[in-house]
């Protein structure tokens, strides 16, 4: 099975597909499979008996373990018709997706203004956070592809940004406002003032002058929070990670208000935000209660026509 498993990954790879985490858990699969004396090809049995084998673990998660090996199967299933493709769902839904926190414009404020207080006050550091969270909340573009921003990629003339090879290998271009543009060209003149010599590549670098990473931009995040009282409302605090939703709610409801054809946006900004999907730009439509709130309407002013 092992063997199987590492033909699987290196042909999946060939294809373009990274399958960090999915191929880590699949070779697991695998070893367990021969581990145990297992012969023939996959059954739903030892996958449902391996995706359990961590006790007490979260259900989702023996779902995605679940799902790894079901693609495995269907995979195998091409060489050897013996192969049993474990039933979608057995152990329930692989994907739990957390209502998104939609930061309200006193939020950002507040959180820029509170960043802009980091010490030193008069070096990189708070200007670099302000900076770093000011582009994403205005852009929608994930952490990781933010730090991983070289000098290059940003092209402040033409306000483009360029996203090279990122999640799902893809690459795409970025445009920003001028006021974006114009926040970016001020922190990078503040930042070759303050490290003229910097070896750094990427476009956001720390106070000593190198590479921020995300835990280093996590942790500040989360000291700031209990500042601004993030922490004490008895819910999931917000993230990082909500900017980017707050990003593409905003733009969705923006274009209720105006009248546009919401599919053929809606198509723009799953490209702009670099989803794999659209379907994961729809989501959006049910996951906040104002933008439920207009599918609902339309729903009802669709069933209204087509009872008349």
């Amino acid at each position: 099975m092992t063997k199987q498993a590492q033909q699987y990954l290196e042909f999946k790879r060939k294809l373009g597909y990274q399958l960090d985490g999915e191929g880590k858990e699949l070779l697991l699969f695998a070893r367990y499979a021969d581990q145990i004396g297992h012969k023939g090809p996959v059954t739903t049995e030892i996958a449902v008996r391996w995706a359990k084998l961590p006790q007490n673990a979260d259900p989702v998660y023996w779902a995605r373990r679940y799902d790894v090996v079901r693609r495995f199967a269907k995979h195998r299933f091409l060489f050897d018709s013996r192969t049993e493709i474990p039933p979608k769902r057995l152990l329930g839904s692989s994907k739990r997706r957390l209502s998104p926190h939609i930061y309200s414009d006193e939020e950002i404020v507040a959180l820029l203004q509170t960043a802009s207080h980091l010490k030193p006050t008069d070096g990189l550091h708070p200007r670099t956070y302000v900076t770093l969270f000011g582009l994403l909340v205005s852009t929608g573009l994930r952490i990781s592809e933010a730090l991983n921003l070289a000098r290059e990629d940003v092209d402040l003339k033409t306000n483009i940004i360029t996203i090279n090879r990122t999640k799902f290998k893809k690459s795409r271009l970025v445009p920003i406002s001028s006021s974006a543009s114009q926040a970016l060209q001020d922190y990078l003149t503040f930042r070759d003032a303050c490290h003229p010599g910097a070896k750094a590549e990427r476009f956001f670098i720390s106070e000593k002058g190198i590479s921020l990473n995300y835990r280093q931009v996590l942790y500040v995040f989360i000291n700031l929070r209990p500042n601004l009282g993030w922490t004490d409302t008895g819910k999931r605090p917000p993230r990082i990670h909500d900017f980017r939703h707050t990003f593409a709610v905003r733009r969705l409801l923006k274009w209720v208000e105006e009248g546009k054809n919401l599919d053929r946006k809606i198509l723009a900004l799953s490209v702009y935000l670099g989803h794999a999907q659209v379907t994961d730009t729809y989501w959006y439509l049910s996951a906040v209660p104002a933008l439920l709130a207009v599918v609902s309407k339309r729903f009802e002013n669709f069933a209204g026509r087509d009872c008349l």
